[in-house]
């Protein structure tokens, strides 16, 4: 009985105070990157397993960056990733070499003993950038992606290449759907210069052997 009336009291108590669990705020869109379509290619016959990249501080997160001229990193909040930018690069990333149709097989890290090669990739720079933060100033960002990869060889580790794929594209608006097109853009040209000088790499090890 005393259970009973704890819980009557308690919701009751709730129902009084139903306000507090009220929010005016926007609600939150998700946005998820992709990369546009390659023309394929006869794949060469090698197995890549794309390990989890490498994040720096303030972007390990799912929100999506805003670097301001003092050097001030905050975010959107009308908007977020799909899920941690760490897991949707590695998706995204095993998407593009899939899309360019460049090796025979392109798996996580999950069955990286079962692959000849390995990817590593660092991300240095993943936000939207202002240059002009006046009052009355209406100004369209410029994301900023630049991503670090490294390429090896499953068996003994050792480190094979190296790409570095840094691109800037402005937003067309200051709108968080023009933004997001422009870290669409500016992911998808550096994804693609991995996945050719990676490809170019893999290529030259195996005409060696």
């Amino acid at each position: 009985m005393k259970y009973l009336l704890v819980t009557l009291v308690s919701l009751l108590t709730l129902a009084g105070c139903g306000s507090l669990f009220r929010s005016n705020a926007p609600a939150r869109t998700t946005y998820q990157l992709s990369v546009e379509p390659k023309a394929a290619a006869a794949p060469i016959a090698a197995d890549l397993a794309v390990l989890a990249p490498r994040v720096r501080s303030g972007l390990d997160n799912d929100r999506i960056a805003a670097l301001y001229p003092d050097g001030r990193l905050d975010y959107f909040a009308a908007g977020r990733w799909a899920g941690p930018l760490d897991e949707m690069l590695q998706d995204l990333t095993q998407e593009a070499f899939r899309a360019a149709s460049a090796l025979r097989n392109v798996d996580t890290d999950a069955s990286v003993f079962a692959s000849g090669y390995w990817l590593e990739i660092d991300v240095v720079e993943f936000q939207a950038e202002y240059s002009d933060t006046r009052a009355g100033a209406v100004e369209a960002p410029t994301v900023h992606v630049h991503l670090v990869a490294r390429i090896g060889g499953a068996g003994d580790r050792r480190l094979m290449g190296e790409v570095d794929a840094e691109t800037r594209q402005p937003a067309a608006s200051n709108r968080l759907t023009a933004i997001v097109q422009a870290y669409d853009q500016a992911a998808d040209a550096a994804l693609a210069k991995i996945v050719a000088e990676t490809t170019a790499v893999l290529s030259r090890n195996l005409e060696n052997r």
